[in-house]
């Protein structure tokens, strides 16, 4: 199995803990379980503080997940198994992997600069995929 599907699947379970922390951490301040077993009719009481911010990360993960998905699966596709593409899909994961606590913590810069880093991967995947470099061996 190519290292970018392995970092894709770890993505996909990334994703997983982005909804369980936003979802977890946001419960108490919504009114527990009570609400949340609840039909939620009517508006979804706001929270704050590190609840907020990882609701935020997580929306964040995946407005740039799909795009890395696509490009990971098309370079498979296409045999784009190369040096850019595995670069990349290390940098967005580990990138994403390290900006859900950073965020949750509440420190701006840092988790500015992992964003950056995932869109650099993306971009690194991206250019894997139309560009014909050596190809990677593991």
């Amino acid at each position: 199995m190519p290292v970018e599907i392995r970092l894709l699947a770890w993505s996909c379970f990334l994703g997983l803990v982005h909804i369980i922390a936003a979802s977890a951490s946001g419960l108490k301040q919504r009114g527990g379980l009570d609400w949340a077993s609840s039909n939620r009719e009517g508006t979804t009481p706001t929270v704050t503080g590190a609840a907020a911010r990882l609701e935020k990360a997580s929306k964040n993960f995946f407005e740039t997940f799909p795009i890395f998905a696509a490009l990971v699966l098309a370079c498979v596709v296409s045999d784009r198994h190369n040096t850019a593409v595995v670069l990349g899909a290390y940098l967005y994961f580990f990138g994403r992997l390290a900006y859900l606590p950073v965020f949750g913590f509440g420190i701006p810069k840092i988790r500015s600069i992992l964003w950056g880093v995932s869109i650099v991967g993306i971009l690194f995947v991206l250019w894997g995929l139309f560009i014909k470099i050596l190809p990677y061996s593991a």
